[in-house]
């Protein structure tokens, strides 16, 4: 290998491994204030003090840790049943033809443009009269029914691209819709699924507004929301409260820990470059 061509190299991994110390900063920098009381917080917040306070973790799980659970259950409703109703919309869009489909889909992704936020008075107005204050299924409906748009949009492209000569086959050996679904959609779009239920797993994780609106009940309320009450009024308990960050981002990072590989396939794949 020529000089200058160790030379590019060398600096092509300074520069990542730069990049990857810039990216793991703040959180190295809150786990080290997770091991802190308030005293070696104000005195020395950057660097490494002893004795380490483990118990800041504990005080931390037994505020939030049933709101992990309530978190999870809520996310992984809403990431299921989108994804369900978004590939039966998607093929709907994709393989079958009717007059005005083509005005029908840009009407439909259209809503992609709406802000969330501009629906909420009226959103917790019909969710009281529908006696859904203050229960799981005031979030879960409403984030269902928001992510179809952009979930249909990105899974019309994809089963646009899969052969038709694959389901005329089908249809000739005698395969029914559902048949065709688990034996040719899903092996094909399965990375792109996955992608989205990464991102609307994570995105429901850091989700704020809605539970905060929506939910009274501290038994009920999720992640996000018991974080900004364990902060305290008046005091604050930094250990603590960055014990209770570190806790909150550990399920997304074993979560991109195990799914990176099809999350970055996902991403990555011809129809996703495509558009």
């Amino acid at each position: 290998m020529r000089p200058c061509n160790k030379m590019a190299e060398f600096f092509k991994h300074v520069f990542l491994l730069v990049i990857l110390l810039l990216a793991f900063l703040p959180m190295l920098v809150m786990v080290n204030i997770s091991l802190k009381d308030n005293t070696q917080f104000s005195q020395n917040p950057l660097t490494l003090t002893y004795p380490f306070h483990w118990e800041n973790y504990a005080t931390a799980w037994d505020f939030m840790g049933g709101t992990i659970f309530n978190t999870a259950f809520v996310g992984g409703m809403v990431t299921l049943l989108s994804l369900v109703l978004a590939i039966g919309g998607a093929f709907f869009f994709a393989r079958y033809r009717m007059p005005g489909r083509r005005l029908f889909f840009f009407l439909f992704v259209a809503l992609m443009t709406y802000p969330t936020v501009a629906n909420m008075v009226p959103m917790f107005s019909l969710l009281s009269e529908l006696e859904l204050y203050n229960t799981h299924l005031a979030l879960i409906l409403p984030a269902v029914a928001g992510a179809q748009a952009l979930n249909i949009f990105v899974l019309k492209n994809f089963m646009e691209d899969i052969p038709q000569d694959l389901f005329d086959a089908a249809e000739i050996d005698g395969a029914s819709f559902w048949q065709q679904m688990r034996s040719i959609v899903l092996p094909h779009t399965m990375p792109v699924i996955g992608a989205l239920g990464i991102l609307m797993l994570v995105n429901q994780w850091n989700s704020f507004v809605a539970p905060l609106l929506y939910l009274r009940d501290e038994e009920l309320q999720l992640l996000s929301v018991a974080l900004l009450h364990f902060e305290g009024e008046y005091t604050k308990n930094w250990g603590a409260l960055m014990a209770g960050y570190v806790i909150a981002s550990l399920p997304l990072v074993v979560l991109f820990f195990f799914c990176m590989e099809l999350f970055v396939k996902g991403l990555s794949s011809e129809g996703m470059l495509k558009r």
